[in-house]
């Protein structure tokens, strides 16, 4: 069995390659400047942990994996576009440094590459494999637009939130655990099983992604602090505060919203803090991981293969806080 962090030194050293052919250069040099910036490969490495948690890691995983990371990082690429990001890693984003039409052709291209790779895989798998890939990149999609949607909109539940993001985030972890656990030759069952983990691990990841967004060390995140806040975006922080806040604290937090002032971040925060929003989050995170956990138990395999995985949602869950 390989651990976690043996996955993600295999597996940086299999992405390393050039995926790009030179020509045209302003078209594929973007995706370069992209993808050189690293990164925990987390989704990749789960679809290999998914094949060896019931066999040893076929071929065909190393192909699906690097599909998986490619067409992560179009999306990367494409939400910092919506988001009006300008860092990443620390760096500039993709359309700040080449312009925006050129960051949209960049990941358009590079979720193609993701199909050519996965064209690689054996028949008798490509199917399966294909249709998961596709029901899922169509699940991300509706949850980044349901995310754009909860802008504009002023009454958003937190269940219409956890949705959201199961989409936007949750679904490429569980299904990158189950893309390789199909290569594994994993029973439905099992399969079931796991991806429910990969699920409610990717829902207490993002709910701590978010709590990272408005309470981590920039340093640490390589993010600006409060970009959620600063795009009035209805995080889960958001949504719980308006409903514990008093009323003042929520005619503040709407106003706030409305009027953007320079010190928004902060102000927010403050609300944040006072209605104690950082220990909810971090209890809603534990709630997702335990659930998440319990999925895992559930699995028809010894327990010490299953080692792997539970360092892997110690290291996600634990990362920056």
């Amino acid at each position: 069995m390989h651990s976690f962090k043996d996955f993600v030194t295999a597996f940086g050293e299999h992405f390393s390659r050039k995926h790009f052919p030179e020509s045209p250069v302003n078209l594929y040099a973007p995706g370069d400047y992209f993808l050189s910036w690293g990164g925990k490969r987390i989704r990749p490495v789960m679809c290999l942990m998914g094949n060896e948690l019931f066999d040893e890691v076929h071929p065909d995983s190393w192909e699906v994996a690097t599909a998986v990371e490619l067409f992560h990082n179009f999306t990367l690429i494409h939400d910092d576009i919506m988001d009006e990001a300008t860092l990443r890693r620390g760096m500039e984003t993709v359309h700040v440094k080449y312009g925006l039409n050129t960051a949209l052709l960049s990941g358009d291209v590079m979720m193609i590459r993701a199909y050519e790779y996965l064209s690689k895989i054996q028949p008798q798998y490509l199917h399966r494999i294909l249709t998961l890939f596709n029901t899922t990149a169509r699940e991300v999609c509706e949850g980044q637009q349901l995310d754009i949607d909860f802008e504009q909109q002023d009454n958003v539940s937190l269940d219409h939130y956890i949705h959201m993001i199961s989409l936007k985030t949750s679904v490429l972890l569980a299904a990158s655990l189950e893309m390789g656990a199909i290569l594994g030759g994993a029973s439905d069952g099992n399969c079931r099983h796991l991806y429910a983990f990969g699920k409610n691990l990717g829902i207490a990841f993002q709910v701590q992604d978010d709590y990272l967004d408005a309470f981590g060390d920039p340093e640490k995140f390589g993010k600006a602090v409060g970009g959620d806040i600063r795009q009035n975006k209805k995080t889960f922080l958001l949504l719980h505060a308006l409903e514990v806040a008093t009323p003042a604290q929520k005619e503040t937090l709407l106003r706030l919203m409305q009027d953007n002032p320079a010190d928004k971040v902060e102000q927010v925060l403050a609300i944040f803090k006072a209605c104690n929003i950082d220990a909810w989050a971090r209890d809603l995170k534990d709630k997702y991981l335990q659930t998440a956990l319990g999925h895992l138990d559930a699995i028809a395999v010894r327990e010490v293969r299953k080692e792997p995985l539970r360092e892997l949602a110690e290291f996600l869950i634990q990362r920056a806080y």
